[in-house]
């Protein structure tokens, strides 16, 4: 069999971005511009709004650096990592993305899973989020978009999947470096146990080339299904499947804390 035994992808823990978007959904500002975006996206008080919402939600990092938020009570990390050591065999190789909430998410599930200290780790760039370009000084892709209001047009025309954020990426980007990353562990792992620490996209991305989803699944499963934070999606190879076997979906989003 060309492919993995198992394939273990785990969405890093709650970061500061996610707690961001939470307070903004509950702010009467960020609702009353919701409201106004609605409306009319081009009208000069929806721009006012925008840029007090800009002022009111910044984090002011970049997305390689943004933290995650203190866990010391509910030890999400370390639940699952105690969890996943019970139902399965200790990994070959741990793929990570070497961006800081994925690397102390590993961390905090290796607290939880302490044989995980002796297991050979890569950080791999091409697991990474997908990168929003300049809509990040924005934290807010409407925000942007107000404030850019050509985007608005580019995003109607093209539709949320081949929308390219400037100096960003679009979701096939995400799916063509991912595509990639799983020739790798193709040519360097088969047969083996793998654990990876990504993100909500590149988990999409994996699970659309893995089955072979098209852009309207891919939309549906991003909008019905979104992984949660340290969501476990497990793919087990079978060697009757296929010329040379096949990774089959076993679990997908599972929630161990």
């Amino acid at each position: 069999m060309k492919w993995p035994n198992t394939l273990l992808l785990i969405r890093h823990d709650v970061s500061k971005y996610n707690i961001l978007k939470e307070k903004k959904a509950g702010d009467p500002t960020y609702q009353e511009f919701l409201k106004a975006f609605e409306k009319d996206p081009f009208d000069d008080k929806t721009k006012e709004l925008a840029l007090k919402v800009q002022k009111l939600f910044s984090l002011n990092n970049g997305d390689h650096n943004t933290p995650l938020i203190e866990d010391d009570i509910e030890k999400r990390g370390e639940k699952v990592g105690k969890a996943l050591r019970e139902k399965h065999k200790l990994p070959d190789i741990i793929y990570v993305s070497p961006f800081e909430r994925t690397l102390h998410t590993l961390e905090r599930i290796t607290k939880g899973w302490p044989e995980l200290e002796k297991v050979k780790r890569y950080e791999d760039e091409r697991i990474r989020e997908q990168d929003h370009g300049l809509t990040l000084l924005y934290n807010d892709w409407r925000v942007f978009h107000v404030l850019h209001p050509e985007q608005i047009e580019l995003q109607k025309r093209e539709g949320q999947y081949w929308y390219r954020f400037p100096q960003g990426e679009n979701v096939p980007d995400v799916r063509t470096r991912n595509r990639s990353w799983l020739t790798t562990i193709i040519r360097e792992h088969a047969g083996e146990n793998i654990l990876v620490v990504t993100h909500h996209l590149n988990i999409l991305a994996a699970r659309a080339n893995l089955e072979r989803l098209n852009a309207e699944e891919f939309i549906r499963i991003d909008k019905e299904e979104k992984p949660i934070n340290l969501g476990v999606t497990t793919y087990k190879g079978n060697p009757n499947k296929g010329k040379a076997g096949k990774l089959e979906l076993v679990c997908y989003n599972k929630k161990y804390y």
